[in-house]
């Protein structure tokens, strides 16, 4: 059986910055309030007139560049997005037509917060198995479309934006074995439904969740890479809070580790969170070629998914 790895990377945020002292201006909150709790300052919000498959194209356009490969050679899209207001076409055909990538099997993955991480196991699965020979995979999401901007609770929360990944067959293996799995009956903890449709959370069960049973599950994640915490490189956890993020690297191990930080200043953007932070910290090289860097994925349907991945 073949190999794959992540060739390269890149990621895409909308032009428009909110601030924590504007939201203070429209609900009942201050700066000092986000940053105690969440640790967020400012978020990007996309416009009316750039729908997620723009993200996710933009996104997807700097990971081929960076990977010096054209739409044509790619046979595969797999995006992952909670967002789509359409049911059909899907995301990961609107990408490809945006793209004009020729024939490429196409899907989504919703699996919310952790669907980068379900999806590039999809992609690794896809050409180990010969089924693709190189994927797009993609984060995006748009959650300013399914936030109520009167809900102090949540709106101080999210970020739009969009991150890729192109996935390649190589002779060794550069994306560990995935470690998912889910909790189904607190899939009511995260969620985004109603008509229109609505994102909400149970905030400190989440909270205890993330904290209290995903460090092992983490570290888990490690050891079927064969690799032990301290010798990552890198986390990238999904940015969902900056109070679940420390806590969680801390009590993971990885003392050696880059731990990325992204949600400060993009906010939670869900499935674009881990590729979005990961583009960043090998763009401004926080990581190099070949390190191992965990991406560990959670949230929506208290879902969870994993790997150990060799950077670009």
């Amino acid at each position: 059986m073949i190999g794959s790895r992540i060739a390269a990377v890149g990621h895409y945020q909308p032009a428009r910055v909110l601030t924590n002292e504007e939201l203070a201006g429209m609900v009942d909150t201050s700066d000092a309030w986000i940053t105690s709790r969440v640790g967020i300052r400012t978020r990007h919000i996309a416009g009316p007139d750039e729908p997620v498959d723009e993200l996710a194209a933009h996104a997807s356009a700097k990971a081929l560049a960076a990977a010096g490969r054209t739409p044509a050679d790619i046979d595969l899209v797999v995006v992952a997005t909670s967002t789509a207001i359409d049911r059909s076409p899907n995301m990961a055909a609107r990408v490809a037509a945006r793209l004009g990538i020729p024939g490429p099997a196409a899907m989504d993955v919703n699996v919310v917060c952790a669907g980068f991480t379900h999806a590039l196991a999809t992609a690794d699965h896809a050409v180990r198995a010969g089924a693709a020979h190189r994927a797009l995979v993609v984060g995006a999401d748009k959650m300013s479309d399914v936030t109520d901007w009167t809900d102090r609770s949540t709106c101080v929360l999210v970020g739009d934006g969009a991150g890729a990944a192109v996935v390649e067959a190589a002779e060794e293996t550069g994306i560990g074995p995935v470690l998912w799995g889910s909790v189904p009956e607190m899939g009511h903890a995260v969620r985004i439904e109603g008509t229109p449709p609505r994102f909400a959370q149970e905030g400190q069960s989440v909270y205890r969740w993330a904290t209290t049973k995903l460090p092992s599950i983490a570290r888990q994640a490690c050891e079927k890479a064969g690799l032990a915490p301290e010798d990552l490189a890198g986390v990238v956890l999904h940015q969902a809070n900056l109070r679940i993020i420390e806590p969680l690297a801390v009590k993971l191990g990885a003392v050696n580790a880059v731990v990325a930080r992204d949600v400060t200043d993009s906010g939670n953007t869900s499935a674009a969170s881990i590729p979005l932070a990961f583009s960043k910290l090998v763009e401004r090289g926080a990581v190099s070629a070949g390190d191992p860097v965990l991406l560990f994925g959670f949230g929506g349907n208290l879902s969870y998914a994993g790997q150990v991945v060799r950077c670009p």
